[in-house]
């Protein structure tokens, strides 16, 4: 009894050490360009298309593959087969009243959030600026998703990562991962329109490209 009694009291303190080592480690990990330490509260996702070897890479699959890089919806989606195109075609294309617009920095877009960190809208756009002489973003534009880069050891990856929950330093930390070192010559954004896309429709699609948790990409929001 008790040798029992001491190994529950040992087993009860690795459990405190762990613990406290975990959360002393926290603060120091960046959301992105660097962070390695997947937070470790999952979120669910329930598309059906399946990729081809899966578009998520763990362990040492991380940065290879052909998904490693975003550079817009329809190359992103160039390896599915027919068939999934057939049995998904709401995969293939963005939901109504969404768009995508790839741009260089500084993008000349002037964020407010919609909820204190939670959620970002066009609040302006600089006169003159990339995002302005484009002539596609508009004010009061919902950003759903952004490009980011997250580097893990000496390998690295640009994803499209849903970014409705994001509060402005996240949106800003994502933007700013998107660096000509990695091989990005432009950040490419997801807004959702106001009056003409259906949010639920929006946030369902963008389900695919939720990260899950056993990779360097999950975020904790």
């Amino acid at each position: 009894p008790m040798l029992s009694k001491v190994c529950m009291i040992i087993q009860a303190m690795m459990k405190s050490l762990s613990f406290a080592l975990l959360v002393s480690l926290l603060p120091a990990v960046s959301a992105f360009s660097g962070s390695s330490i997947p937070n470790s509260r999952a979120v669910g996702t329930s598309t059906a298309l399946g990729a081809v070897n899966g578009i998520w890479n763990t362990a040492n699959d991380f940065g290879k593959g052909k998904f490693r890089f975003y550079d817009g919806l329809d190359s992103y989606m160039n390896p599915f087969p027919d068939e999934d195109r057939e049995l998904y075609p709401e995969m293939f294309k963005l939901p109504k009243g969404t768009y995508e617009v790839p741009l260089s920095k500084p993008c000349g877009i002037v964020f407010e959030e919609i909820e204190a960190n939670c959620g970002v809208y066009v609040a302006d756009l600089v006169e003159g600026g990339n995002a302005d002489s484009q002539g596609v973003v508009q004010k009061g534009d919902v950003l759903v998703g952004t490009t980011a880069v997250q580097i893990a050891g000496a390998k690295w990856e640009r994803r499209l990562i849903p970014a409705r929950k994001f509060g402005f330093d996240l949106v800003v930390d994502a933007i700013g991962s998107n660096d000509i070192k990695w091989g990005c010559n432009n950040v490419i954004m997801m807004f959702e329109r106001p009056g003409e896309a259906d949010s639920e429709e929006v946030d369902k699609f963008l389900e695919f490209f939720e990260p899950p948790a056993d990779t360097p990409w999950k975020l904790p929001v």
